[in-house]
């Protein structure tokens, strides 16, 4: 068997079921704190050292294929896992197993977030506010040393958040990662990117370009067809945001931002709020949708509301995964392709980073004791290496301690 591809039909590690894939990933889902990163090194141990879905190469060139394209890496890894162990049924539970859970949650804190009133609730809601900036200022950090580490690609991410800045709205983050992608071609040659194997998965390449046709498709006709009701415009937006994400999940939140509230779909507080409190569940972050589709208006919204967003902003990662796996080993041995993502990736910093100013700053820190309890926050992630979750709890503890003095 080629090094890292799928196992044939008869071997033992391919005769998995979607209810086993389901039973397996919900654990994952219920337990998976921490970020992408970290996603991926559970699904490492679970699945690669413990179960042997797939071996070391395999996994390995699955993560660097889900890295690429955009979309949750770790989402988009879990997804392949199961399309390799359980077929499309698989692939199905799989995703449904690891995202139920957080987004769960983050409905039911959707809909007691109006109960949040006087000093305490108001409080721990600011208090979530603030964690947002820590979080966000923990990704900028950690993603401008690893995307954005020399000359070229520096000045590629402050392109960006010039671009941002000037151009404002999502037609300006658009533009920012277009550029980036040009710049790149152009300015960050470098070392080939290392290849660990083959991936070769049974999707046929017929699969593979109609799942790109459709992709491209819901990409051209969803803004056309959004004024025929508000059920199909949140689809379009939620979709395009998860068309764009590229570099990690952190990037969706100035996307989804100028998604909803400029058009007054949800107010600035209650979406830094429902993003600080994304922090303190497990699963992916783009679960964080569901909680915006819950408390959107007008109508849907909601349950119904949050299972139009939840679906929209990981379908076109799906589409890209299915579609790029026939054709993964020939496309990533080429230089102008690499060059072209170090470029993405590099504004993707500078469109995140601008985010860290406006909305997140601005709408959370507001006085000097704010700032005292963001930078704690901020040097409980990057020098303890506490846990999200904990400095979440923390901080919206001391948002309310802050309120009641």
């Amino acid at each position: 068997m080629t090094s890292g591809q799928a196992v044939p039909q008869g071997d033992p590690r391919s005769n998995g079921t979607p209810v086993e894939v389901f039973r397996v990933f919900l654990k994952l889902g219920l337990t998976s704190f921490g970020g992408p990163i970290a996603h991926l090194g559970y699904f490492r141990d679970e699945l690669v050292t413990r179960r042997k879905w797939i071996d070391e190469a395999g996994y390995a060139d699955l993560v660097a294929l889900c890295q690429f394209l955009p979309g949750p890496a770790s989402s988009q890894t879990g997804f392949a896992l199961g399309l390799l162990r359980g077929g499309p049924l698989g692939a199905l539970a799989a995703w449904a197993a690891f995202t139920l859970p957080s987004a769960l949650l983050l409905v039911l804190f959707a809909f007691g977030a109006t109960a949040f009133a006087g000093p305490v609730g108001l409080g721990l809601v600011h208090g979530l506010k603030v964690v947002a900036v820590a979080v966000v200022a923990q990704a900028v950090w950690g993603m401008a040393r690893t995307l954005a580490p020399d000359r070229a690609r520096a000045s590629i991410a402050l392109a960006a958040v010039l671009i941002v800045v000037f151009a404002g709205g999502s037609m300006g983050q658009i533009a920012a990662i277009v550029i980036g992608g040009l710049a790149g071609l152009w300015a960050c040659h470098g070392e080939p990117a290392p290849m660990a194997g083959h991936l070769q998965f049974r999707v046929p390449k017929s699969v593979g370009l109609g799942a790109l046709a459709v992709f491209a498709l819901l990409l051209v006709l969803l803004p056309l067809a959004a004024s025929l009701s508000q059920g199909v415009a949140l689809f379009d937006a939620f979709y395009r945001s998860g068309s764009l994400v590229f570099g990690g999940g952190h990037v969706v939140l100035p996307l989804l931002q100028a998604e909803v509230v400029p058009q007054g779909w949800i107010g600035n507080d209650a979406f830094l709020a429902g993003y600080g409190a994304a922090q303190a569940v497990p699963g992916p972050l783009f679960s964080f949708a569901a909680y915006l589709g819950a408390v959107a208006g007008p109508a849907p919204n909601g349950f119904l509301g949050a299972a139009i967003a939840l679906v929209a902003i990981f379908v076109p990662g799906f589409l890209l995964l299915i579609g790029a796996l026939p054709f993964w080993d020939a496309f990533r041995s080429r230089l102008p392709a690499q060059a072209a993502m170090r470029g993405a990736n590099a504004a993707v910093v500078g469109i995140l980073g601008a985010a860290l100013y406006d909305p997140v700053w601005q709408s959370a820190i507001l006085t000097p004791q704010d700032f005292a309890l963001a930078l704690t926050a901020f040097l409980l992630l990057t020098v303890w290496k506490a846990a999200p979750w904990i400095v979440v709890v923390l901080t919206a503890a001391g948002g309310v301690a802050l309120s009641l003095i």
